[in-house]
């Protein structure tokens, strides 16, 4: 079996193609290296002993999504590609709205041109908007509080339409909580461009020494240290249900979502007093307002991923604090070509 992986350099999409090829699977990848760097590619052909057969590509370019299509025999998509900062949302709204709405559109129209109807789409706890209760289950309302919600709101629908239009179609969104990790031979982890949106990356700075301090936005939120609370997932975890996901696509006609997290929260200083304990380092704090499209509480009733898909998280809030911090150790610079 042939998979596509769009985005397959990136965080989450590298420890997906790790967990594809030492299932067997042949992986396709494509990337425009927007957030992501070449020698990932590298990485992952030393974990596995494997290489995939990579394009960059962009796409929103019709012409080389055609041209994969062309020239392999893709028999399902697993789809990442796509821009994913909350905070950079609310400043770019435009850009997000036409690099991952336009793009998917474009992947999908090319998919059924090839004849290619299965995906696993990368979605987002997002979607759930400011959730009146926790645990967030699949069949609550969906709303968004920034546009990098709202695309993966918009796709998920577009998704679902495109099933009722053509019962062929098998699609499986994945709407993840907040990965963070590493793998664990400290080859891959998450290295973006820039400066950090996510917590994690964020806490590593701090820990090589390059940022005094980690800013927590907001401390007077409703929960019981007043930071926010979010369920964390080991990365490994979440590409593991790619695959669960993956198999489902190919016994099943239709579209689904599932919750893809722990199952219980963890505030922003719990984190941080996990990382102090895995890398034996104090993290100095600072206290910002709150940002704009961020909430209070965020976690998953993951019982359905569980009970369809047979997959459920098996690593700790250790585990992940431990591997991302090995992840440093062995790139204290992030990735170098």
């Amino acid at each position: 079996m042939s998979v596509l992986v769009t985005g397959g350099t990136g965080f989450i999409g590298s420890h997906t193609v790790v967990e594809l090829l030492e299932a067997g699977y042949d992986v396709v990848v494509f990337d425009n290296f927007y957030n992501s760097k070449p020698c990932v590619l590298d990485r992952i052909k030393q974990i596995t002993g494997k290489s995939v057969k990579f394009y960059e590509a962009d796409m929103c370019d019709a012409s080389a999504m055609k041209k994969i299509f062309a020239e392999n025999e893709i028999d399902a998509v697993i789809h990442f590609a796509g821009l994913k900062a909350v905070g950079e949302s609310v400043e770019k709204p435009l850009a997000y709205y036409k690099n991952n709405i336009g793009g998917t559109v474009v992947l999908c129209e090319e998919m059924a041109a090839a004849g290619v109807k299965r995906m696993v789409f990368s979605s987002s706890a997002t979607v759930y908007g400011d959730p009146e209760t926790v645990p967030m289950r699949e069949d609550f309302p969906t709303s968004a509080t920034n546009p990098y919600g709202e695309t993966k709101l918009v796709i998920e629908r577009i998704l679902a339409d495109v099933c009722v239009s053509d019962p062929e179609w098998s699609v499986s969104c994945l709407r993840y909580f907040n990965p963070i990790g590493a793998h664990k031979s400290g080859l891959i982890g998450e290295d973006p461009m820039g400066i950090p949106n996510n917590i994690m990356p964020r806490i590593q700075k701090v820990a090589a020494g390059e940022w005094d301090a980690i800013t927590i936005f907001g401390n007077d939120y409703d929960t019981p240290d007043g930071t926010g609370v979010r369920d964390y997932i080991h990365v490994t975890d979440l590409a593991q249900a790619h695959i669960a996901a993956l198999k489902r696509v190919y016994t099943v006609k239709g579209w689904e979502c599932f919750n893809i997290g722990c199952g219980r929260g963890y505030s922003v200083l719990e984190l941080i007093d996990a990382y102090s304990r895995a890398s034996g380092k104090e993290i100095p704090k600072v206290i910002m307002p709150r940002r704009p499209g961020d909430i209070a509480v965020s976690y998953a009733d993951p019982t359905k991923a569980k009970e369809v898909l047979g997959w459920e998280a098996k690593l700790t809030l250790d585990d992940m604090c431990r591997d991302a911090y090995n992840f440093l150790l062995k790139n204290p610079h992030g990735y170098e070509d």
